[in-house]
């Protein structure tokens, strides 16, 4: 998550001590550094929907769905004449029980990728919609899929000033508008919200039951990061939870992982060194730099403990079920005499290529970095990552905020503001801002995804809930259920179920109640 050469951050959940970030105040002059000396830089893991892509037909017909479109504001906190935006949304009313009965409203807050992609991966929504009677809404972030400003990605992405609008506080505003209007417009005043979001979308659930209490009676927040920011949890947390999947599957797994970096560098060192790579590891085009390689391969085992699901899955990639366990199976079952590389190219080939089909891998499919989230990370969503020699199997980094600083400038002609996301929604001494302020809020973890780390993990109040699985991976509770479900997740959905129900007949009390006082 993040842009070119800063790696992720993390949290609450190992008791870990490292250096924390430290973050200058930023001038709002370019660095004095000039970018032509910058070091070359590793691409740090992003949220899944960075890779979000174009939905099959079968899967849409999957869920019964129309698409919509709302012209929203460009910008909400000013009263400038700007150009108004198409704003995607896709809405179902199949089993809306309607107004006159206060029917809720099931809303998913859209993440950084085409809506689509999420709601088909968002299961759990359309499956207990009907028990509800809910109406069920996925609003699409701005600047994402369809919801482009200026009419195109292209002009929407042309520089800082076209970019300037995207911001979780303005997609929060988009969702707010969008739900407020359509409730008037079906006489729904009265009819409750429920937000739902994994990953980044869980972010914008937990922030908007915070900025938007009165629109909303609950949250189920999947997943969702929220104190990955300054210097809340420590920088190394994300990678140590990567190594940590990788380790409890298989040590020598973990020992070969760990010696690879140095194999790849003394390789790339040679006469016709990225030759060899570029043949090892099959790409369809050569090897500029072993720089590229190794971000190729920490994307792979960072998105691998993301989706370490107990069953075969297609989230990401095609995958088994336990994929870092096949993973490790295949690097420590290579043949006698396989080299650590080739030992690697097995296991990773688990991730980029497991149903067989690709002759060669292609290395990134955005090589200028200019996508929205990358914006984003440079602007608000500043996430410190690092990685310790000792602890984890990644190369050793550091993060330094003026490296950082630096690379934002050179690629965007933007200063970030790394402590803007603790002074809009919160993030220090979280439990005391939550428990003062907030209420019916669900914070669900799996304890093997490393974005856990930076989400809240223990009980706030009676109100807001933590709910954490051993086994767990990236907000497998909202996938769609399967016949291979454990035990411990349906009953974590039916935990889920149950406190949404609570929220519902609450707030339909409080109407009668209120209704009955006004007779």
């Amino acid at each position: 998550m993040g842009i070119d050469g800063q790696k992720p951050l993390l949290p609450l959940l190992l008791l870990v001590i490292a250096t924390a970030a430290v973050f200058p105040a930023s001038s709002r002059s370019p660095p004095s550094q000039p970018a032509a000396t910058l070091p070359s830089f590793r691409r740090a893991p992003l949220f899944p929907g960075k890779r979000s892509h174009p939905i099959k037909v079968q899967q849409r017909q999957q869920y019964n769905y129309q698409t919509r479109y709302f012209l929203q504001d460009l910008d909400h906190f000013s009263f400038a004449d700007l150009p108004k935006f198409r704003q995607r949304y896709l809405i179902n009313t199949e089993h809306w029980i309607g107004p006159e009965r206060r029917g809720p409203i099931f809303l998913y807050c859209g993440n950084e990728g085409d809506i689509e992609w999420f709601a088909v991966n968002t299961g759990f929504v359309w499956e207990i919609a009907p028990r509800f009677g809910a109406m069920i809404l996925f609003p699409e972030h701005r600047y994402y899929g369809e919801s482009m400003p200026y009419g195109s990605q292209e002009e929407a992405y042309k520089n800082a000033t076209t970019l300037a609008y995207l911001t979780a506080e303005q997609a929060l505003a988009d969702y707010a508008v969008l739900i407020t209007d359509l409730k008037r417009n079906l006489s729904a005043e009265n009819c409750p919200v429920v937000l739902f979001g994994g990953s980044y979308g869980g972010m914008l659930a937990a922030w908007m039951r915070l900025k938007y209490p009165h629109l909303t009676v609950g949250a189920l927040a999947s997943s969702a990061p929220i104190l990955q920011f300054e210097n809340i949890v420590p920088p190394d947390t994300f990678y140590n939870i990567v190594s940590n999947d990788f380790k409890r599957e298989s040590t020598s797994c973990f020992d070969t992982i760990k010696k690879s970096w140095g194999e790849v560098e003394a390789e790339g060192r040679k006469d016709n060194g990225l030759s060899l790579l570029t043949k090892t590891f099959h790409f369809c085009r050569e090897l500029k730099s072993t720089g590229d390689l190794i971000g190729w391969l920490e994307s792979a085992y960072s998105y691998l403990a993301m989706v370490d699901y107990p069953y075969p899955s297609s989230f990401m990639m095609p995958l088994p079920g336990h994929p870092i366990r096949e993973v490790c199976r295949k690097i420590d079952d290579s043949p006698e005499g396989s080299s650590v590389l080739e030992r690697i190219f097995a296991g990773v080939s688990i991730y980029y290529n497991y149903t067989g089909t690709a002759s060669c891998f292609e290395l990134d499919d955005d090589p200028h970095g200019l996508d929205g989230w990358n914006w984003q990370a440079c602007t608000e969503m500043v996430m410190p990552m690092s990685s310790d020699k000792e602890t984890s199997m990644f190369p050793p980094y550091d993060f330094l905020y003026s490296d950082y600083e630096q690379d934002c400038w050179r690629t965007f002609s933007v200063l970030p503001r790394p402590r803007w996301v603790t002074t809009e929604f919160g993030g220090h001494d979280i439990r005391t801002a939550l428990r003062t302020f907030g209420s019916n809020m669900i914070f669900s973890n799996g304890l093997l995804d490393p974005w856990s780390g930076g989400s809240v993990l223990q009980n706030v109040s009676d109100t807001i809930i933590a709910l954490v699985t051993e086994e767990g991976a990236h907000h497998i509770d909202l996938r769609p259920s399967t016949p291979g479900d454990p035990d411990w997740l349906i009953q974590q959905r039916a935990t889920e179920i149950k406190l949404i129900r609570g929220w519902i007949d609450d707030y339909s009390k409080a109407k009668h109640q209120k209704s009955t006082f006004n007779m």
